[in-house]
């Protein structure tokens, strides 16, 4: 796909979490739109998978550590194949396969149950070293939260990816600097986390605007350091593409009422 052509799946997906969650009156609009890019370019770019075969030994994997994302990761998984769009509308409904957490055991092309945060960071680290052990070529893959990264499980991980040599584990940081009860500075302070993530032994790149797919796509086609996990930390912008969900802590949780639903698509048309 071209850029252009990425760009354009990316509103696609902005629109698809704002119906979704305003169909379902509940679901994480916020940090979905903020990580929308780093899902389109690698489900759609960089990442070794087919939606026709789910569960392909070799494929690559995306464990979404920061589970309440939903929104995004499904209308991801949905636009590449994995199941149809016209699912969108079940959004947390009983008996849908697109729960508020993604759940393995039901939604096509979802490699790890998450939600309680910090855990997937500890799956993929897992899987990496699995691969490793086997010999499967595949690359694991982890999107994570800044206010996930409060979590001590998320450093546990980082110590055993480092120490275990896995370059075939890459983390992504949506790094938009808020949760949900405000900002990180304000709830727990990372301080330096990109400091923090080479001390921990990752090769980091920073991404200066994680919401530029081209940007996104540079440091993703980086090539891995020899016997180093990468850390990829993103900035980003919460609520990204609607102007009164951008940069708003409010957003983190809360579904548009059909008011807001309009105006939400009415930008995202522009």
């Amino acid at each position: 796909m071209t850029i252009h052509e990425l760009e354009a799946t990316c509103k696609q997906v902005r629109r698809d979490i704002i119906n979704m969650t305003a169909d379902a009156g509940s679901g994480h609009p916020g940090g979905s739109l903020s990580a929308t890019e780093i899902l389109v370019a690698l489900y759609f770019q960089k990442m070794n998978v087919d939606p026709q075969n789910p569960k392909a030994p070799q494929r690559d994997r995306l464990v979404m550590s920061k589970g309440h994302a939903t929104p995004g990761l499904y209308a991801v998984l949905g636009r590449r194949g994995y199941f149809s769009p016209e699912l969108f509308p079940t959004f947390r409904q009983i008996h849908s396969p697109l729960q508020g957490h993604p759940d393995m055991k039901k939604c096509p092309g979802v490699d790890a149950s998450t939600g309680s945060l910090g855990q997937g960071a500890s799956i993929a680290t897992g899987m990496a070293l699995g691969a490793k052990h086997t010999g499967n070529p595949c690359h694991v893959y982890a999107v994570l939260g800044d206010g996930e990264c409060q979590e001590g499980l998320i450093w546990e991980a980082a110590m055993s990816a480092a120490h275990y040599q896995l370059d075939n584990l890459t983390f992504i940081l949506d790094n938009n600097g808020l949760q949900i009860d405000g900002s990180n500075n304000e709830v727990m302070c990372l301080g330096d986390i990109h400091a923090k993530f080479k001390a921990f032994g990752f090769h980091v790149i920073a991404v200066e605007d994680g919401n530029d797919l081209q940007q996104v796509l540079d440091a993703l086609n980086q090539p891995a350091q020899s016997g180093k996990p990468t850390c990829i930390i993103c900035r980003t912008v919460k609520g990204k593409g609607v102007s009164f969900m951008e940069n708003q802590a409010g957003w983190h949780g809360k579904a548009p009422n059909n008011e807001q639903r309009e105006q939400a698509l009415k930008e995202l048309e522009a």
